[in-house]
């Protein structure tokens, strides 16, 4: 954990790709694959200001608190982002999914909620903390690309957050930009394959995904994703 917490100390953001990611975790590939599928369920995006249905989702929330290493489950909430986080969709509560249970329980939640958890902890010691999980999938047709942050370049509004591909199909784009707060670019890659990750200082760095459209205008496009923020309660 120590090169990642020095990372994100120095750069205010890391890359795991997905042999890091995994070696950490130590799951093995089926039970990976049982969590990837869950992506398969999620439900459309009905709030996009842009009119776009190119997005799918599921949320859920938990606490987590100073001296105990569990995060426990949140009752079912609306999301909530200012305009000034999300000039697009802010100032509005927008009530998604949620998350299922069985993804909630399953190793590679747990595993990914705990390295971000330690990144916020040894970021901000002692702070108790509202967590958000986020399921995405983004898709895109011939002439219609799917934006994964169709309002751009943006700061979450949290303390941390973690971003873990699922997989990607048939995809050109969606291309990962980390810039300061002027906007400034200070990283820009591809997260490709599962749990390629990206863990990011929010209050020190911007990021945002570029647009993707289909390698194969006639196959399915589709970009999952995992979000998991951390900002105290």
């Amino acid at each position: 954990m120590t090169t990642l917490l020095d990372e994100v100390r120095t750069r205010g953001f890391a890359r795991l790709r997905p042999e890091e990611s995994l070696a950490r975790l130590r799951l093995p590939a089926p039970l990976l694959a049982d969590f990837a599928a869950s992506w398969q369920r999620l439900e459309t995006d009905a709030f996009m200001a842009d009119g776009g249905r190119y997005r799918r989702r599921r949320i859920a929330n938990f606490l987590a608190l100073p001296g105990r290493p569990d995060h426990v489950r949140g009752l079912h909430r609306p999301h909530f982002q200012a305009v000034v986080h999300n000039t697009l969709n802010g100032g509005v509560d927008r009530w998604f999914a949620p998350v299922e249970d069985a993804t909630i329980a399953h190793p590679a939640c747990a595993g990914l909620l705990a390295l971000g958890r330690e990144v916020a902890d040894n970021l901000h010691p002692d702070t108790p903390w509202f967590v958000e999980m986020h399921q995405f999938r983004i898709e895109a047709a011939a002439g219609t690309p799917g934006l994964p942050t169709p309002e751009g370049v943006h700061h979450d509004g949290v303390d941390v957050v973690l971003i873990a591909m699922l997989a990607r199909r048939n995809l050109r784009g969606g291309e990962t930009r980390v810039t300061d707060p002027k906007g400034a670019e200070l990283a820009r890659f591809t997260l490709d394959g599962l749990l390629d990750l990206a863990v990011m200082d929010d209050r020190r760095v911007m990021h945002g995904v570029t647009p993707v459209e289909p390698a194969d205008s006639a196959l399915p496009s589709s970009r999952d994703v995992l979000v998991l923020t951390w900002r105290k309660a």
